[in-house]
């Protein structure tokens, strides 16, 4: 695949709802997975929160404007890829999946991601 891409995969929860998409690319490393978050529920909740029409305030409509935010914020990304300008990692990292299977951002949420405290830039 033109961006790297060796597998993608479309993630469901026990009743059948979209909550995630996976990858996998081969990194200097090995190869490396990423999750990134589809939150159909939370996008429904904006749009009923921004009085959108109620035709459109379905979960079914929520589930195709998350999946469209994603597609386009995935273009974005490999826009800065392919222009060289980051590398996958950084703008990924969050989303990198750990030999536990959770993302970076999830051990960061359990504290398990120890970070220094930096100066104010």
């Amino acid at each position: 695949m033109e961006a790297g891409a060796r597998a993608i995969m479309v993630e469901y929860d026990d009743a059948g709802a979209v909550v995630g998409m996976s990858f996998a690319v081969i990194s200097p490393f090995g190869k490396q997975g990423y999750t990134l978050p589809v939150r159909t529920e939370r996008v429904l909740a904006v749009l009923i929160r921004d009085k959108v029409q109620p035709r459109y305030c379905t979960s079914e409509h929520a589930e195709r404007v998350a999946w469209r935010i994603l597609k386009d914020w995935i273009e974005a990304q490999l826009a800065l890829l392919q222009t060289e300008m980051v590398t996958l990692d950084q703008v990924m990292l969050p989303y990198m999946r750990t030999s536990d299977g959770r993302t970076v951002y999830e051990l960061y949420l359990d504290d398990q991601l120890a970070l220094p405290a930096g100066e104010p830039t």
